[in-house]
């Protein structure tokens, strides 16, 4: 593994003021950047985004680093703070503002917060940042507000944006046992007739992970319903 060099800049009161936390982190970011891993980053990600070329492992230990550096402002400033690294070119801070809302937000969410999930899920949207918002920030959002379930759904659901679409069908992973079935079922009925491919996969992928806990109940919905191929075969895919 290539070492990481990290460099916090600290203050004292014999020293410059310290830098903010997404200063910091970019400052950081860009000592340790790799031109030709960059490269192979961005062509994966179809050259969407830019990259510093920094994978996963030390991207993470630079910015678990930092973030402990900078704890209170981050805990203060979370969700300007996310907003702010989803802003910028690099795809590596926006992973950070996932990250961070992640743990700062976990059963702390606030009913408004859904106007920020949306717009991290329509901003710099492809499928490594919206299927971890769905899962994690909207999925736990809903869990803590049932009874905002239906309106949101629908809306997203309803919406002509494709990742939106995407995060209705995938907001219930890891629900196991909780997962309204009904709900799982209508929504994948709904978009059963889609040419996305974002959209097929992501049907099938729920109806994958909800067969781990009902599959009887998953055989039994595509059995009766006429999904595309790649939906039914990512459904299927694990059932014996």
């Amino acid at each position: 593994m290539k070492s990481v060099k990290i460099i916090l800049i600290c203050g004292n009161k014999n020293s410059v003021v310290k830098m903010s936390f997404i200063k910091n982190l970019e400052k950081v970011f860009q000592e340790n950047s790799n031109p030709e891993d960059a490269v192979a980053m961005e062509n994966y990600m179809k050259n969407h985004f830019s990259f510093y070329g920094i994978k996963t492992e030390n991207r993470r230990l630079i910015f678990k680093t930092i973030w402990k550096e900078h704890q209170k402002e981050v805990a203060e400033k979370a969700r300007n703070i996310a907003k702010e690294l989803f802003s910028k070119s690099q795809r590596e801070l926006h992973y950070c503002g996932i990250e961070i809302l992640m743990k700062e937000l976990k059963k702390k969410y606030q009913k408004e917060d859904i106007s920020l999930i949306e717009f991290l899920i329509v901003t710099n949207s492809w499928w490594d940042s919206v299927d971890v918002i769905a899962k994690y920030l909207l999925g736990e959002y809903l869990i803590q507000f049932p009874d905002e379930t239906e309106k949101v759904i629908e809306k997203f659901s309803n919406s002509e944006n494709m990742w939106l679409n995407r995060s209705a069908i995938l907001f219930q992973l890891g629900y196991k046992q909780k997962t309204d079935a009904d709900l799982l079922f209508a929504l994948c009925q709904k978009h059963s007739d889609s040419n996305e491919f974002f959209i097929r996969k992501a049907i099938g992928w729920a109806l994958r992970e909800y067969a781990k806990t009902n599959p009887s109940a998953v055989i039994r919905f595509v059995e009766t319903n006429n999904l595309k191929p790649l939906s039914e075969k990512e459904a299927l895919k694990n059932i014996v």
